[in-house]
């Protein structure tokens, strides 16, 4: 049997207490490479990373500057990032300029970004649950201990801060939100009357709601050929010409052509069946009208994607690009049971209740209201009278997951011409965080618009002689 010299044991130990902790530096340095070659990186991998998932100080450093310019929305690139160390003077601890641009010249491909953070991710998990293992070590060893209930809990806590990933389980501490809160309400109480969410451009809507507020889903429900298009297009339209907000439209029935047209019209005043005829006067200045309307819409910052049956997935992804690209403030869905999953469900109502549930999600998640149209079920026709919740077509969980649901409804359905007032009532019915009630507008069926009643006069918009009326949009 072989002589084990002295001392070799303890020099085995050694050895093995000396061992360098699982890490990937190139995996790290090819992150931040990826980040700065290509801004959008960074929202591919926020979610996975924190400064503390790198192990080289520097590299945690380098993260925690690119995500103070991703906030402030700013460009996230060698010399923006630069500037950024420099102003916190850091750019010598990290290695200056060089090794800025060495990350750079080192990644091996920018779109492979998510995999070099699964890799930097599980690394910091390993070190994570090393650090772990260690400190129960150093608690089991505590045998002078007589609470052993406190050790075990210990020990439990710590193994658990690890299994749970702190990029999952978001928080805010009640005390860090109070100052916010107060801000908001001392704001409000200097300007009585401010709106607190988004302005719809109707003045009674906005003030039964206070505006659309962030992270709020809103369901606009009517049967067919009730309005629902038209006045979202009218919200979205009067967000950003009036308010000069950032609107995305998802239309999944019309074409943007077909949207453009109804937005000119309104916003022109010029009659809708002569813009789309081609029956335009010069006399009464209709040109004149629909290019000072053009100019108008055209500086607007309102994006249209028509894709016919567009999933919950290509929405979030284009959603979120135009949040971190250009800004937004209002999307809007047109419609809601027209959206596709990726699964395929054998109800209808279960796909609607996940399409719901996500776009209170996506809600959620960029902090903007999202306006969602659906349609309501034959119920309403049959049993007469106004729409109720339980009216919502393949309702699954949309009750549940809106803020804030609102129908249209006419009492002029049905009528014949001369007897229709074109009156709209837009019934609240679900306010999770205030008042439900009825808001009046009016329909101007000329331009195919609503128009709050104390702007508008029955001689000035007298009904156009439209088979239909109000039923044909």
């Amino acid at each position: 049997m072989p002589k084990i010299a002295p001392g070799a044991v303890n020099q085995n130990f050694k050895q093995k207490s000396v061992r360098i902790p699982p890490q990937s530096l190139e995996s790290e340095k090819a992150v931040l490479g990826s980040i700065m070659l290509r801004k959008e990186a960074m929202h591919e991998v926020e979610d996975m990373l924190s400064p503390d998932s790198f192990y080289a100080e520097k590299h945690r450093i380098i993260f925690q500057a690119m995500l103070d310019l991703s906030i402030k929305n700013e460009p996230i690139d060698m010399l923006s990032l630069s500037t950024k160390l420099s102003e916190k003077k850091r750019l010598d601890s990290v290695g200056g300029n060089i090794y800025l641009a060495e990350i750079v010249n080192s990644v091996p491909s920018s779109t492979n970004v998510k995999h070099y953070a699964d890799i930097v991710q599980k690394k910091y998990v390993l070190r994570s649950l090393i650090e772990a293992a260690d400190y129960v070590s150093e608690l089991a060893f505590e045998e002078g201990s007589d609470h052993m209930d406190e050790i075990l809990d210990m020990a439990e806590k710590k193994v658990f801060s690890v299994v749970s990933s702190p990029k999952n389980q978001k928080y805010v501490n009640l005390k860090d939100a109070i100052p916010e809160a107060y801000e908001r309400l001392e704001k409000l109480h200097e300007n009585k009357g401010m709106l607190r969410g988004l302005s719809t451009g109707f003045k009674d809507l906005d003030n039964m709601l206070s505006g659309l507020q962030n992270s709020d889903l809103v369901i606009l429900a009517a049967r067919p050929s009730m309005g629902k298009t038209t006045l979202a297009l009218d919200i979205a339209r009067m967000s950003s010409t009036v308010h000069e907000k950032s609107v995305l439209i998802f239309s999944l029935e019309m074409s943007s052509q077909q949207l453009v047209d109804r937005m000119l019209s309104a916003e022109s005043r010029v009659n809708a069946w002569n813009l789309r005829t081609g029956h335009l006067s010069d006399s009464k200045g209709e040109f004149a009208q629909l290019r000072d309307a053009m100019d108008k819409l055209a500086k607007a910052k309102i994006y249209i994607d028509d894709t016919p049956g567009n999933s919950i997935v290509k929405m979030k992804a284009l959603s979120r690009r135009l949040k971190a690209e250009k800004g937004l403030d209002l999307i809007v869905i047109d419609y809601l049971q027209l959206m596709t999953t990726s699964k395929n469900y054998d109800s209808m109502v279960n796909q609607v209740t996940e399409i719901s549930r996500s776009l209170k999600g996506l809600a959620k998640e960029l902090n903007v209201p999202v306006l969602a149209l659906s349609q309501l079920s034959r119920n309403v026709e049959s049993r007469g009278g106004k729409p109720r919740l339980s009216d919502l077509r393949d309702s699954g969980s949309i009750e549940q997951d809106a803020d804030v649901v609102m129908f249209i409804h006419s009492e002029d359905k049905g009528k014949e011409m001369e007897e229709k007032t074109n009156i709209v009532e837009i019934l609240i019915e679900k306010h999770r965080n205030g008042p439900t009630g009825k808001v009046d507008l009016y329909f101007d069926l000329k331009t195919t618009t609503f128009l709050n009643l104390e702007k508008s006069s029955l001689s000035d918009f007298a009904p156009a002689k439209i088979k239909g009326g109000l039923d044909e949009f």
